[in-house]
């Protein structure tokens, strides 16, 4: 019984010689930390431009869901994305053009930061829509 004390004692005694004294660093400066990458927002525009002299003008996006007004032209809207892919539409009517008008002139436009994502045009004065739309990716 004394002989394990004895052993106990000197094996606790051996281990804290051992282990030495602790060195503690303290950094200086600033260490690179990972970092979330940035968030990348896109600027999605609608427009609608012509000569017609009033437009139904309708178009989906996700703050407000599908809108619909009745405008002169030009018309534009835009609103600020963070998503990385989404449904656009964007549907121009043509409710009147000027009495006195040789060339009537209608276009729609959805542009994805600053690059056109899609457009149509038309120059008849039949009044029917023009409607684009597709599933934009960055």
């Amino acid at each position: 019984m004394r002989r394990a004390l004895y052993i106990a004692v000197l094996s606790t005694a051996l281990l804290g010689i051992r282990c030495g004294d602790t060195i503690v660093t303290i950094p200086t400066a600033p260490q690179d930390k990972q970092t979330a990458p940035a968030v990348v927002r896109t600027i999605v525009e609608f427009r609608v431009v012509g000569n017609a002299s009033a437009v139904r003008v309708r178009y989906s996006a996700p703050t407000d869901g599908l809108t619909q007004v009745i405008t002169s032209l030009p018309y534009s809207s835009s609103f600020t994305t963070t998503a990385d892919s989404m449904f656009l539409s964007l549907e121009a009517l043509p409710i009147a053009y000027p009495i006195v008008l040789n060339f009537p002139f209608l276009s729609v436009q959805i542009v994805t930061g600053a690059v056109m994502f899609r457009e149509a045009t038309s120059n008849e004065f039949i009044l029917n829509p023009l409607l684009i739309s597709g599933t934009w990716r960055r």
